[in-house]
């Protein structure tokens, strides 16, 4: 059913936890199976410095959730916004196709936390 990769990520996940006084904070979920993802990142000099997920969900969520944090360490803010959940499940080697959804809250974690940064970037400026 899964990948060696999926199973790799969802056992021993990277970037596990929330991060002190986060620069944004993505929360997204996905009511079709309850899953809910949230990332929290770190922003120095328009780069991703640190990343980490919180995610409830299933053993493919988790496994998005920790491999699209790999993903966007260290891009800028605009290269974190190219990942998309195809990129997640190419480098999962590819999920079931009713897990597929799964990939695509990580696109949409990734995408609410630099929105929430640029936001609070508006607010202060």
């Amino acid at each position: 059913m899964y990948t060696e990769t999926v199973r790799d990520y969802f056992l021993n996940p990277r970037n596990v936890g929330s991060l002190d006084h986060a620069d944004g904070i993505g929360e997204v979920g996905n009511a079709k199976c309850g899953d809910v993802m949230k990332i929290s990142i770190k922003v120095e000099d328009d780069r991703i410095a640190d990343v980490r997920f919180e995610t409830f969900g299933c053993a493919a969520a988790i496994a998005s959730s920790s491999i699209a944090t790999e993903m966007i360490k260290g891009k800028t803010l605009d290269e974190a916004l190219k990942v998309t959940n195809k990129d997640v499940l190419d480098a999962l080697g590819g999920l079931p196709a009713e897990k597929i959804h799964c990939s695509l809250l990580a696109e949409e974690g990734i995408r609410a936390a630099v929105e929430d940064y640029r936001s609070r970037m508006a607010e202060r400026a």
